[in-house]
């Protein structure tokens, strides 16, 4: 150190004590105390190591700050580096015919634009958390498309996801997670769960292997509406809703890929929810079964995959409480195609939260969903969708009246 290179001509016994003492600004102050009290040095090279000592330790200090500065921007950059952006952007044309058309089913002829920005990030190895918001012409769980009307006024975000999971790294393929959060079962169809729907609550999930299968399931409590019925704010007064799945999946030849599985969605406080069933029900008790499954054939020329699910509410005692859907799809290069066809009767799901775009979002509704996409590059496509759909009295005053719906979509993601 400068200090010691500059006691050039002091006596050895000082010389061997300055290079004996650790380097530290507290040490070398007091060996310049003791080299001036034994005479080894005078004042004036005293007040010259003193002047140099004074500038060595501004140098360690301006350095020990500025390594300091640098941990705390790694810091950042590290955090920074384990959060992903997502989003998309989507332009909506829809085109909406109705038979005989009432107030509460008009007909439509619009366009629409959806857009979608979500911050994901991992907290540590086992938390991770997940923020996103969307448009949406209202606050309808159903949907985030936003209607271009209102001379261009402007619109509106909404909180769609607010979540934390928690996969601790003890058991692997285990994630608790609560808040707003993405669909945590399986779907082989959107009777039963309209796809923008985001559940909130709490909810486990967990796969693993069992031989040459997979095992997957989840359990899930959600609230839907505290003090439904106003008699308290307990648990026990509120709409709520729990739910449990449990599924496999299994190659049952080279060839060929099969998953099946069943679902429990029980509802607790319904009948005092008039919302529940304000698209079509008549009842006010819902308890839906649901077996699911799909085949997937990847040794044809052409990929093939044929998907169904079925569904009973067990509660409805009219006998209209089924609902089921069939269909097959397939990718071929930058295309593809699905195809379904489903009948829903009045009570077989619960309305507020079947797919609102076919038959106008109503239960007692049956017909075809065709679809069909093409992806012009890299995260970025055009889409299609026809829905021809037969409705009863639950939608329309005409019985059997036609509901028939076109969607044209540009999507970019990013």
């Amino acid at each position: 150190m400068r200090l010691v290179s500059t006691l050039t001509g002091v006596s050895l016994t000082g010389m061997m004590l300055a290079l004996s003492t650790p380097a530290s600004a507290a040490v070398d102050a007091k060996l310049l105390e003791m080299l001036r009290a034994n005479g080894s040095i005078n004042q004036a090279q005293y007040n010259e190591l003193q002047g140099d000592l004074a500038q060595e330790t501004k140098e360690k200090a301006d350095q020990k700050a500025q390594s300091d500065r640098m941990s705390s921007f790694e810091q950042k950059v590290a955090w920074a580096a384990k959060t992903q952006i997502k989003g998309d952007v989507r332009l909506r044309y829809e085109d909406v015919n109705v038979d005989n058309p009432i107030a509460r089913s008009p007909n439509q002829d619009r366009e629409r634009v959806r857009a979608r920005v979500g911050f994901y990030s991992e907290i540590n190895p086992q938390v991770d958390a997940g923020v996103r918001v969307a448009t949406g012409s209202s606050a309808d769980a159903r949907s985030t498309n936003q209607s271009l009307d209102n001379y261009f006024e402007k619109k509106q975000l909404w909180v769609d996801l607010a979540y934390l999971d928690w996969h601790p790294t003890a058991v692997p393929n285990l994630h608790l997670i609560g808040g707003k959060m993405l669909q945590p079962w399986v779907s082989m169809g959107d009777i039963i769960w309209d796809s923008d729907i985001n559940p909130e609550g709490v909810a486990v999930t967990y796969k693993t292997n069992a031989g040459p299968a997979e095992v997957f399931g989840s359990i899930g409590h959600y609230n839907l509406k505290d003090n439904v019925d106003g008699d308290g704010v307990q648990y026990k007064h509120d709409a709520q809703l729990y739910a449990a799945q449990l599924g496999t999946k299994f190659n049952a030849a080279d060839t060929v890929k099969v998953t099946v599985g069943a679902s429990l969605y029980g509802y607790d406080n319904d009948q005092a929810s008039a919302l529940l069933r304000s698209l079509g029900n008549t009842t006010d008790q819902f308890n839906l079964v649901e077996g699911f499954g799909q085949i997937d054939f990847t040794g044809f020329a052409i990929p093939l995959s044929t998907y169904g699910q079925y569904v009973k509410n067990t509660d409805s005692t009219d006998g209209k409480d089924t609902a089921w859907l069939a269909g097959l799809k397939s990718k071929i290069g930058a295309w593809s195609l699905d195809y379904n066809y489903r009948d829903v009767q009045r009570n077989g799901v619960v309305s507020l939260f079947t797919d609102s775009d076919f038959g106008n979002g109503f239960t007692g509704s049956r017909g075809h969903k065709f679809k069909v996409g093409y992806e012009i590059d890299k995260n970025f496509s055009l889409g299609a969708a026809y829905m021809m759909a037969k409705t009863d009295y639950s939608n329309l005053p005409d019985s059997n009246a036609s509901v028939d719906t076109l969607q044209v979509d540009l999507e970019a993601k990013f």
